[in-house]
């Protein structure tokens, strides 16, 4: 029986990955540690060990991606950088005690402000890379892009225009050797998630309106990131691509 494995050598590469520290940005942090890249995380916490994850092969920064002046000082303690993965976020509700105003303009900041600003901090870096295919931004979002929302619009908003942003970024930067890309993530096997997994009725519509029957894996969300980063994709830029295992084209 043969065996068709994509082997992607990063060796050399800086990479960083925002909320890297759980789900699909810590798969993504892995894959590209595996593949010979340094790579340093960001996370909310003061310190790596304060996580269950063991981190230790990872750089990491302490970082509130809400925090304009923290994104810029995380940008600013690198050396270098060849690959930015705009991966952090949550998916939070208006609770009875927030602000439906608040909690809105929160989650947009948090998936599209972000990294929009951690991408512009991280420019000068980028475009000095000398990787082969050029430096890389990939930003994660989610079906919210092209599905709506109403139980948590503000996600679903800033999710939708990281789409756009990485069309922006790809016209803007191109003449500076950058690519901007986006990876739509499916229903994906991560701690946020993990409700919607928990519960039988609502698990059994994703699986039964997901074409592969079953959901992702983190590591295959991480996968397309490596291959969007590659030289494999020297000529893509400006666009997204779902990784849904079928899900948002079935009926």
């Amino acid at each position: 029986m043969s065996k068709a494995t994509a082997v992607f050598d990063f060796s050399g590469a800086r990479v960083l990955v925002t909320g890297g520290t759980s789900g699909i940005g810590l798969a993504t942090a892995r894959a590209f540690a595996d593949a010979g890249a340094s790579v340093t995380i960001t996370g909310t916490r003061e310190s790596s060990s304060a996580y269950d994850e063991d981190l230790a092969r990872f750089d990491f920064r302490q970082l509130r991606v809400t925090d304009n002046a923290e994104i810029r000082a995380v940008a600013a303690s690198l050396d270098g950088l060849d690959i930015l993965v705009n991966n952090a976020g949550n998916a939070r509700l208006a609770g009875p005690e927030d602000s439906v105003e608040a909690v809105f303009e929160e989650m947009v900041r948090v998936h599209l402000l972000s990294g929009h600003h951690m991408s512009e901090a991280c420019l000068d870096m980028l475009s000095a890379s000398t990787l082969a295919g050029g430096a890389s931004v990939v930003g994660i979002s989610s079906l919210t892009s092209f599905m709506a929302a109403p139980w948590v619009p503000g996600y679903g908003a800033g999710k939708a225009g990281m789409v756009q942003l990485a069309k922006t970024q790809a016209k803007l930067w191109g003449d500076q050797g950058v690519r901007s890309n986006c990876v739509t993530a499916g229903y994906t096997q991560t701690r946020l998630t993990a409700a919607v997994k928990e519960m039988p009725e609502a698990n059994a519509a994703v699986i039964q309106r997901t074409a592969l029957q079953r959901w992702g894996q983190p590591q295959e969300i991480a996968d397309a990131v490596l291959f969007l980063s590659s030289d494999r994709a020297s000529f893509i830029t400006g666009e997204t691509l779902i990784v849904d295992g079928g899900y948002l084209y079935s009926e």
